[in-house]
């Protein structure tokens, strides 16, 4: 399992689920979040994730010609001595403020490249933020088609794994094992080796071990658009009874009527750029229209679309009294 975000603002001299549950007072008020450590939580209009000015940004080998042509002389002989490409830096991800409360399902839309994966690592622990920190009120979850299952090992002793990795014990994985069974929709299925799924059946198994135990931040990953009606209808529900026992979900998804059936809220990337934030109908409608006139080439006119989104967004400032 991946290290969680407050395990990280550990190594920082901060507790974030211990501060976040017992000491501070987050109030979403417009465009700032203040954070009163004189102040007692109120419970009853919590944030679950707080991601203070985080961006992320990578640094990976280029082969342009024109990268190497622009080093100065003693860089070109050092990758030329140890026989390296030069690196570059990628910012997958511009600085973002978001608070996400209890009971928020938020969605993620953006296209391929727009920072949407990446936001989802940080979010979850896989990754560490180049700058900023992540906040959360219990240690995120994140399910994703790429969600680790043993190929050689039957659905039941999957799910075994997958609880037991999640913390929970053996007499309460027995407990509650033929609960979780069923909620898969495997059948007969669910004593068959993994190799043998579809992608649909994996993505059922997948869901649900993730939310065999009620995860405060869930975090889903592309996982919901692989899945059959079936699937998506009892996933759907999962998620309002994760968000009803005050858990908030994060869904990134390509499908605009996953988005909608499933999201309170929906974040629009684009290019690592934050673009919009707020109701699903007028986000999707912004989103939907960019991808219409970038269809079309229509170039120009998806520019000034976007650009007027980017330049009217504002980050949430949290500040820390």
């Amino acid at each position: 399992m991946s290290a969680a975000p407050e395990d990280r603002a550990q190594a920082e001299g901060r507790n974030s689920e211990d501060s976040l549950l017992e000491e501070d007072d987050i109030e979403d008020a417009g465009e700032t979040v203040t954070l009163d450590h004189a102040r007692p939580l109120d419970r009853t209009n919590r944030p679950a994730l707080v991601l203070d000015r985080v961006s992320m940004t990578y640094k990976v080998p280029s082969t342009r010609e024109e990268v190497a042509d622009n080093l100065p002389w003693y860089k070109k002989a050092v990758y030329g001595l140890v026989r390296r490409q030069p690196r570059v830096s990628v910012r997958a991800l511009r600085e973002l403020s978001i608070v996400v409360g209890e009971g928020e399902s938020l969605g993620i839309v953006g296209r391929n490249g727009s920072g949407k994966s990446t936001l989802s690592k940080v979010i979850s622990g896989k990754l560490m933020p180049t700058t900023g920190e992540v906040w959360s009120s219990g240690t995120p979850m994140l399910m994703g088609v790429n969600a680790a299952l043993v190929p050689a090992i039957s659905g039941r002793q999957n799910i075994i794994l997958g609880c037991l990795a999640l913390g929970m014990s053996r007499a309460e994985i027995d407990e509650r094992l033929p609960e979780i069974e069923e909620s898969t929709g495997l059948d007969t299925a669910i004593h068959l080796p993994i190799d043998t799924y579809s992608s649909g059946m994996s993505a059922r198994l997948r869901f649900a071990i993730a939310t065999s135990r009620n995860p405060e931040v869930l975090v889903i990953d592309e996982a919901l658009n692989v899945g059959d009606a079936r699937f998506r209808e009892r996933s759907q529900e999962r998620m309002k009874e994760l968000r009803d026992q005050a858990g908030c979900v994060v869904l990134v998804s390509h499908s605009r009527k996953t988005i909608e059936n499933s999201c309170s809220r929906v974040l629009w990337l684009d290019n690592g750029f934050p673009l919009a934030d707020g109701d699903p109908d007028e986000v999707l409608e912004g989103y939907a229209r960019y991808n219409f006139l970038l269809a079309k080439q229509r170039l120009k006119e998806a520019e000034e679309h976007v650009n007027s989104f980017r330049t009217s967004y504002r980050n949430v400032t949290v500040q820390r009294t």
